[in-house]
């Protein structure tokens, strides 16, 4: 799948930078940026470019539209915006997905999320991903189970827009719906669901300024604050999700590290169970319907 960032090739001199290096050097240019971490310049650089890092490193010659591309690339980071959003491509995975201004970064919180998903449940037949963003979950979990009947939904109709385009471009099929969590199923998937994932908003409004400024002044909003509190999409997910689950179906939740013992409490009909991430933080819930 591709998704190019990249400026159309231009004719014509090189222009001299406002760094003041004036090069059409691949190793030249790399060290040219003082601005941005070394790991940084070298991804932006293979973003413009469409090279790999050791050919860059080692030096090519570049063409006018790379290095303009490139200095682009560079003042758009300078500017805080995500550096996902500018190469357009984020792993994940066994599959990749684009992402941009419409959705949320996929976070490492969220593969390990796809990671316990993928062993929860032995051979699932009907898989939901709830507030799907990017459909990073869905798409990797139809990768993973391709017999699986996905559905996704998300309330924001740009980030089903992008999901759709994903999963078109990864060659799955993977239903994405547009409406708030459940609401937009079928009626005939209720009691029938093998395995319920979801990484929702779930910060509280409060939490906001406290972010990054790239993800506070970039990512969108709606998929970050759930509300005043933080857990009032969680709780909907709870009081529903036991109606849509199959006899001993499975729901797994990313959530605040902050709010375990709060989300464990909203799960608690259905067993809820607080799991931590790599780092031990409390990060997901994991329920599972009455048998």
């Amino acid at each position: 799948m591709a998704n190019d960032n990249r400026q159309p090739t231009t004719d014509g001199p090189i222009r001299t930078t406002d760094y003041g290096l004036r090069t059409t050097n691949s190793a030249d240019l790399l060290r040219s940026i003082p601005a941005l971490p070394d790991h940084e310049v070298r991804r932006l650089l293979e973003a413009a470019t469409g090279r790999h890092w050791t050919s860059l490193i080692l030096g090519v010659d570049l063409t006018t539209g790379e290095i303009v591309a490139f200095h682009s690339f560079v003042e758009r980071r300078r500017a805080d915006e995500p550096l996902q959003y500018i190469e357009g491509i984020v792993p994940f995975g066994p599959i990749e997905v684009a992402v941009d201004q419409r959705v949320l970064v996929p976070r490492p919180e969220t593969e390990e999320l796809y990671e316990i998903a993928k062993v929860a449940v032995e051979s699932p037949l009907v898989i939901v991903d709830l507030c799907t963003g990017s459909g990073n979950l869905a798409i990797a979990l139809k990768h993973t189970f391709p017999a699986a009947t996905i559905y996704a939904t998300d309330i924001s109709s740009d980030a089903v827009e992008l999901a759709r385009e994903n999963a078109r471009d990864a060659g799955l099929d993977v239903t994405v719906l547009l409406g708030d969590l459940f609401d937009p199923l079928p009626d005939h998937l209720r009691g029938r669901i093998d395995l319920i994932v979801s990484n929702p908003p779930y910060l509280a409004v409060a939490e906001l300024a406290d972010l990054p400024v790239d993800v506070r002044d970039h990512e969108p909003t709606t998929a970050l604050v759930a509300g005043p509190i933080g857990d009032e999409v969680l709780a909907t997910i709870a009081e529903a999700g036991s109606d849509w689950l199959r006899p001993g179906g499975v729901i797994i939740c990313e959530i605040s590290e902050f709010h375990g013992p709060a989300i464990a409490d909203r799960f608690a009909s259905l067993g809820g169970e607080i799991k931590r991430d790599l780092f031990g933080k409390e990060r997901f819930v994991i329920g599972a319907a009455p048998q």
